[in-house]
């Protein structure tokens, strides 16, 4: 867990610090599939900016993830251009002013981060745009060999169905 100490600095309203440091980026899992970020380790960006009523906090970086595509499962990257903010109020009345990843003066940057990269994902991790998935029928990569099963073979239980619209 790498962490950042809030102690190292005091911050008058309206006086900022900014600070160029190394976060650790874990794996995590989405929809029942692991994805790496490559490299596990990414330069990144912390501006801590005071005001009247509390502190601002900022975190910047890029990353990289690799993982299975939603569709085809093959090999899927992304580059995702991070920007989180967080607020912890001077005197938190409300649980909504206060930032999880602040405690006892150091700021969670690992958990952080993780998030923040969890919330900028898309809803579907895909190879490419225009994937086409797999066939359902035999599950080949229907981007590779696109290929059609013809008309596939009607439901036996809509038979009944389908014999009172021949007599009407």
């Amino acid at each position: 867990m790498k962490s950042f100490s809030l102690r190292t600095f005091r911050l008058r309203p309206g006086e900022q610090h900014r600070d160029e440091i190394e976060v650790e980026l874990e794996p995590f899992e989405l929809g029942g599939q692991r994805y790496l970020p490559v490299p596990g380790t990414v330069p990144a960006e912390l501006t801590v900016t005071r005001a009247s009523t509390g502190t601002v906090f900022e975190l910047r970086f890029d990353a990289g993830l690799h993982g299975p595509c939603f569709r085809c499962l093959e090999d899927a990257v992304l580059d995702l251009p991070i920007s989180a903010r967080e607020y912890q109020a001077t005197s938190p009345e409300d649980e909504e002013l206060r930032t999880p990843y602040v405690e006892n003066d150091r700021l969670d940057l690992s958990a952080w981060a993780r998030d923040a990269l969890a919330l900028e994902l898309p809803d579907k991790i895909l190879c490419k745009s225009d994937c086409a998935g797999l066939c359902p029928v035999c599950g080949k990569n229907l981007s590779r060999e696109p290929h059609d099963h013809g008309e596939p073979e009607p439901d036996s239980r809509w038979s009944a169905l389908a014999e009172l619209k021949d007599r009407l």
